[in-house]
This record gives structure tokens, sequence and C-alpha cells, in this order.
């Protein structure tokens, strides 16, 4: 004899189901992710899942899944002892290696042994499966009322709860509310309180002001009347005084007096030659102090040789760095001096005019390709007029010897940067 579907818990013989729910109601507890149905018998004692939550367990293991893992469970357990249909279940479940034929084995042995069932008691036998059905169906729905009234029950007095905290919370809002309306009303009492004192403080200091500017008003008038009183006085004894000497002077008929006494030795001192002043006598071409006196003088004009300057000031920044710094550090000393300034750079080898930003009053020029800064700078100094004061800053010897005989001043860079870093 073969079992008709082995997969199937329905084909196995009434003391194999048996043993099958009894062996998933022992590890119930310890199967992850159990149904609802299933779960809630999870929790009833051990004696009980098995006679209770018979009808959910069987419907439950048709699915493969939930049969696996309770298979997994059960195989951890040892292996029973008592009987065939006892390992006959277990083997369902726990499905080894050539299970079906150890199952239909053990089955053909179960109903070889069973006795040939009476017609009758086979229908009692039914009559009674159906009726102890119905009680578990009644049982289980009693129990899955009592959890849904537990469960309104426990929703219930949450929820009274929480309409308690509402309800206490609206009245802490109002009381707070009320707190806050109080104190509003008293700040605005208070700040009318205020309001009114300034109010009155201002009248008072309006009033105070209005008796001053009349005070001071009639001091002035008194003041310019007796300037006025004064100043009568004074050019009456002017006019007397004036009168007095042009008459004095028809009297003794005085002619008009040309010159002063000092002509003389001027005119001797203007003779004798140019005196050197003592700019150019005591101090030297590294002075700042020189620079600033020759810068001093009316209608100046600064020549300035750039990266001459500048390399010698910050020879570690880049060319760019030192044109700013350079043309930037001029700003304060043409606006002090009023002297009229030109920046040269060298830019002979390239053609890129990269733009400096320059203040008021510096002017930057780039010689032109071929051309060296050296050459512009001697150009500048050619085409100003003889007599003018024309400062040059550089430490290149043949430019300053250029612009020398050219008659312009010629200052070393020390003393330029030692009046930039002042």
């Amino acid at each position: 004899m073969t079992v008709p579907d082995p997969h199937a818990l329905a084909g196995l013989p009434e003391p194999v189901r048996a043993r099958v729910v009894a062996q998933t109601a022992e590890v119930l507890p310890d199967v992850p992710s159990l149904p609802a149905a299933v779960r809630r018998v999870a929790s009833f004692a051990p004696a009980r899942r098995a006679r209770l939550g018979a009808s959910a367990i069987t419907e439950a293991l048709a699915d493969d899944e939930l049969r696996e893992r309770v298979g997994i469970q059960v195989a951890a357990r040892p292996e029973p002892d008592d009987g065939d249909a006892a390992v006959a279940a277990r083997i369902w479940l726990v499905r080894p290696d050539g299970w079906e034929e150890q199952l239909a084995e053990r089955v053909e042995r179960i109903v070889a042994a069973a006795p040939e069932p009476d017609p009758r008691a086979r229908e009692l036998e039914r009559l009674r499966g159906r009726l102890a059905e119905a009680e578990q169906a009644v049982r289980d729905l009693r129990e899955e009322q009592r959890v849904r009234a537990e469960e309104h029950k426990a929703e219930h007095t949450s929820l009274r709860r929480r309409i308690g905290e509402a309800r206490a919370a609206e009245r802490e809002a109002r009381a707070r509310a009320e707190r806050a309306e109080e104190e509003l009303a008293a700040a605005q009492g208070d700040v009318e309180r205020r309001v009114a004192a300034l109010e009155k403080e201002n009248r008072r200091l309006r009033a105070e002001g209005e008796r001053r500017d009349a005070e001071e008003a009639q001091a002035r008038r008194t003041a310019r009347s007796d300037r006025d009183e004064v100043t009568l006085r004074a050019r009456l004894l002017l006019d007397t005084v004036i009168d007095a000497a042009s008459g004095l002077r028809r009297e003794l008929a005085l002619r008009t007096v040309e010159g002063v006494p000092a002509d003389r030795v001027e005119a001797e001192v203007a003779a004798s030659g140019a005196r050197t002043t003592s700019a150019a006598g005591a101090l030297g071409a590294e002075s700042p102090a020189l620079l600033e006196q020759l810068l001093a003088m009316p209608r100046s004009r600064l020549i300035v040789d750039g990266y001459n300057v500048s390399k010698r000031a910050w020879p570690s920044s880049s060319l760019e760095a030192q044109r700013n710094r350079l043309a930037g550090g001029l700003a304060a000393l043409v606006a002090r001096t009023g002297a009229e300034t030109t920046l040269v750079f060298d830019a002979a080898e390239t053609d890129h005019r990269p733009p400096v930003v320059a203040p008021r009053g510096v002017r930057v020029l780039y010689s032109p390709r071929g051309v060296i800064a050296d050459d512009v700078v001697r150009d500048l100094v050619a085409v100003e007029p003889a007599g003018r004061v024309v400062v040059v800053v550089t430490a290149d010897r043949a430019v300053a010897d250029d612009v020398a005989r050219s008659g312009a001043r010629v200052v070393d860079p020390d003393a330029l940067l030692g009046l930039l870093a002042r």
C-alpha cells in the first residue's frame, strides 16, 4: 500500500496527522514568522496547543515554507521512540533524503496493524471528528473574540488616556494663555505709564529748550549791540588817525618810499652766485628726506624704474605681486605730495601687458616690444622742460648718469622704499 499524496497532510492516516500536529505544537514557540492564527496558538500552554490549535496548525502546514521551518525545529529534537505514527510524522515534517519511501513504509505498517473499522464506528468517528472540529472552531472563535475584546479594551483605555492627556494639555494651554494675557496687560500698562512719563519729560525739555533759545537770542542781540558800539568807536578812532597821518604827509611833503632795507644785501648775495640747499649738500641719494623735499617742490615730476625698485624690495614675490604692491604703495606718497608720477616696467621681450591696479595720480607704463624700460625713462626725462623738478628713482648707474645730464635728480630705490614704509 502507498500513500496517495505524501506531500499533503490530509493523505496521511489519522494517527500520523495527530502526531504531526502534536510535534508541530511542541516546537511552535521556536518557529520564526508564524501566521497570525498560529502565532496566537503558540502563546498557549504546551498542553493546550495541539488540543486547541489543531485546525489552525493543519491549515498552516499546507504552506511548504512554514512546514520547512517547523521541520528544522523538529529535527533539532530527539527522535521519537513511541511507534510508527510518531516516526512517520517526523519523517513528513523533516523530509530527509528518501523520505517518501520511508514514509510509505511506515504508513503501510500503521494501516496493516490497524483493525478493520466497523462502518458504524467509522461514521461515529467521523461525526466525532466533525463535532471536535466544530467545538474547536467555536473555541477558536471565542478565543479570537476574547483577544479582540482585549485589544478593543486596550485601545479604548489608550484612547481614554489620550483624551485625558489632550484635555490636560488644553487646560494647561488655556492657563498659559490667561497668564500671557495678564502679563501682556501688565506690560501694556507699564508701557503706557512710561510713555506718559516720557511725554511729560519731553514737554518739560522742550519748554526748557525754548526758554534757553530765547535767552540765547537775547544775549546775541545784547552782544551785537555792544559789539556795534565798540566797532563804531574803533572806526571813529581809526579814521581820526588816518586823517591825521594824511595831513602830516601833506604838510611835510613826504614822498613814497620804494624798496626795503635788505635789498642791498640780497643783491650782493645774488651777485656772488647761487647757494646750495642743505638737502643737496647734507642728504644722500638714498635719503627719504631728500626725496620728500624734492617732491614737495611745485609741479614736481616723479619717474620710477619699476622692476629696479620692486626686485630690491620684494625679491621673493612674483612679478605681478611686485607690480601691484609698488603701485599701491605709491598711493599715499602721491596723495601727500601731489607729484606727477609715472611707473615704468620692462616688457621688451613680450607682447603681454598684464593689468595693474594703479591708484589715482599714478600712471603705469610698459616699454614697447624691443625697447627696454631704461630707454623709456630716458625719453620721459628728455621731453621735460628745463628748470622743472624731475626725480628719477633707479639704481641703474647708466640710466642715472644719462638722466642727470638731462637735468633730472636721481634718487636711490632705498629712499623711495623708506618713504613707502612710513
